[in-house]
């Protein structure tokens, strides 16, 4: 009788042979912290340790399977050095995770994992055992120089990149976000309209305005809708991170409008009660030309002195007896509610008082020809 091979006395004994690369089944029984072992009905048992059963740091290997689980692993050698078979749950795991990826990836599905890791140029994270790729570009759809907050925090994404053989799998978040965000963008152009009042905040100042957030679409308030008066500095007046009740001025595409000139607060409404002609008002002088003095009486409402009115002697230019920001007091001569146009006059007031002291008039005659 010939002699019989140890393959064929295995074969006989009902022990399978195995080979690097196959994929073999077997019972739990042992487990540690970092090491499964396995009955795979060989002549030595198969030990998948913790960095071959999940891509997963310092997992625990005990509160991931018990004794008495079936599991699949593929063959990595046949004799790890002491004997027993090297075995990769995860190996097996990825191939899986592969077609899952690639079947995401060519459906374009949005898929949900935890970052495992974090580094300057972008995040880690794993589905079914395959590591994916998301560059910090990726990332958001806005700058982010420190991606640690991402650490442990379960995102969404699409797989953008699908190159298993030179091991290149790319997830991206930013066309999600990006996407998201038009979406909004435009639900809340759809429901905003031309004279609305929406609450919004301040996003940031700048010298000729400001941007308010107004739930996912910015409007801008311009500096000469502030204030029904002047605002010159509106980074003095208005800080980030603000609340702000604002008007819809104007939609124009994505480009809205912003005002703070309510109509119920608009100066002009009583104007021609607190300004009607013959009455005598205080004001402040908030600029000067060559012809005259505008006179700032309330925010939103200025008056025109003339040159010809400052003074009862004749004056050459407002700026040799007035300054910016000095406090007046003058009778309104003439009031245009229309135009939305007042006048002015100290002389006027100057004359009245002469009167009213029983002091002689003298009159100065003005030239009829132009200057």
């Amino acid at each position: 009788m010939s002699e019989l091979s140890f393959e064929q006395m295995l074969e006989e004994q009902g022990m399978k042979q195995i080979s690097t690369g196959e994929v073999v089944e077997g019972t739990v029984i042992s487990v540690k912290e970092d090491e499964i072992v396995l009955n795979i009905g060989y002549k030595a048992d198969g030990i998948i340790s913790r960095i071959e059963y999940t891509n997963t740091p310092n997992v625990d290997l005990t509160t991931c399977v018990s004794v008495g689980d079936k599991m699949e692993a593929k063959v990595i050698k046949t004799n790890d050095g002491d004997g027993q078979v090297a075995l990769s749950y995860k190996r097996l795991a990825a191939e899986k995770g592969n077609k899952r990826i690639e079947e995401a990836f060519k459906n374009n599905e949005v898929l949900k994992a935890t970052v495992i890791d974090v580094k300057p140029g972008g995040l880690s994270v794993v589905v079914e055992e395959t590591r994916i790729f998301i560059p910090a570009s990726l990332v958001s759809d806005t700058f982010e120089k420190d991606l640690t907050k991402y650490n442990g925090q379960e995102i969404e994404f699409v797989i953008t990149e699908f190159d298993p053989k030179k091991r290149r799998i790319i997830g991206n978040r930013k066309t999600l976000l990006v996407a998201e965000k038009e979406a909004k963008q435009k639900a809340l152009l759809e429901s905003l309209k031309e004279g609305d009042i929406v609450e919004g905040t301040i996003k940031n100042v700048t010298n000729f305005g400001a941007f308010v957030d107004l739930g996912g679409l910015d409007g801008l308030l311009h500096i000469s809708e502030m204030s029904w008066g002047r605002v010159e500095n509106p980074q003095k007046t208005f800080k980030a991170g603000t609340p702000i009740k604002v008007l819809i001025k104007e939609i124009n595409g994505k480009k809205i409008a912003l005002s703070l000139k309510f109509d119920d607060t608009n100066p002009w409404l009583k104007a021609a009660v607190n300004y009607q002609t013959g009455t005598v008002v205080k004001g402040k002088v908030a600029r000067m030309t060559d012809f005259g003095a505008f006179i700032e009486l309330e925010p939103g409402v200025d008056a025109l002195l003339h040159v010809s009115q400052i003074s009862k002697t004749r004056v050459e230019k407002p700026s040799d007896v007035l300054s910016i920001g000095q406090e007046i007091e003058a009778k309104v001569v003439d009031f245009n509610e229309e135009g939305k146009k007042i006048s002015l006059s100290i002389k006027a007031l100057d004359f009245e008082e002469d009167n009213k002291d029983g002091k002689a008039i003298e009159t100065e005659t003005e030239p009829t020809t132009a200057e």
